[in-house]
């Protein structure tokens, strides 16, 4: 039972989206319902091609009033004036600079550490948030065990929000939301090439009420 009860956010994670339908698809999730932020995934691009499609994505995001949050990339999350920074490769040393560089201006979130001591090592860095999954690993139906075990022991002991990479099935999504995690982030539920964006972040949201008004009678 979760000792104090929260509904969680919806985040939403690019990774599956091709450059022809990035614009067409996120356009879509956005118009679905409440969305907290999106994390913009290089997924394999160059550094000119990510740039360029950071900079069709982040207006999109912000005025659907989400944060447009980029992963990886500095310059990217810069030049396409976007609201955050994520770094993904659970680098200790590599946050506390871009914590101690980039806050308050930016949200700084970070994922990559993948046992106890590594996760809390990076919050005494105090980012804004860590994620616990990684991206493009969403294949299954349902989340990462690993990650669910370490999203819910986060969610208990520690203030720092924390984003759990939930798994390809809208079905499950009441497993993750039943960690506490504050953040519940989706990529191929929303963005494969099955999915409907805009009926998926629908659902999800719907999910996520129901479940809060259960767990809070």
């Amino acid at each position: 039972m979760i000792s104090d009860p929260i509904r969680p956010r919806l985040v939403l994670v690019t990774t599956p989206l091709t450059d022809a339908d990035a614009e067409t698809k996120t356009r879509a999730a956005l118009a679905g319902g409440d969305v907290a932020s999106v994390l913009i995934d290089p997924a394999g691009r160059d550094a000119a091609a990510f740039q360029a499609f950071a900079e069709r994505l982040v207006p999109l995001i912000q005025a659907a009033g989400a944060a447009a949050i980029v992963v990886d990339d500095t310059r990217a999350a810069g030049r396409a004036k976007a609201d955050g920074l994520h770094l993904s490769d659970g680098d200790l040393e590599a946050l506390g600079e871009a914590v101690s560089r980039h806050q308050p201006r930016l949200i700084v979130g970070a994922s990559g550490f993948e046992t106890r001591h590594e996760a809390l090592e990076a919050g005494e860095r105090m980012p804004d948030y860590l994620m616990f999954g990684r991206f493009g690993g969403d294949a299954e139906a349902a989340p990462h065990p690993k990650s669910l075990a370490l999203a819910e022991w986060w969610a208990e002991i520690v203030e720092i929000p924390c984003i759990l990479l939930g798994g390809s099935d809208l079905a499950t999504l009441d497993a993750a939301a039943e960690t506490g995690a504050e953040f519940v982030a989706l990529s191929r539920a929303v963005f494969g090439a099955e999915a409907d964006p805009e009926a998926a972040v629908r659902t999800a949201n719907a999910t996520f009420d129901a479940f809060f008004e259960r767990i809070s009678q």
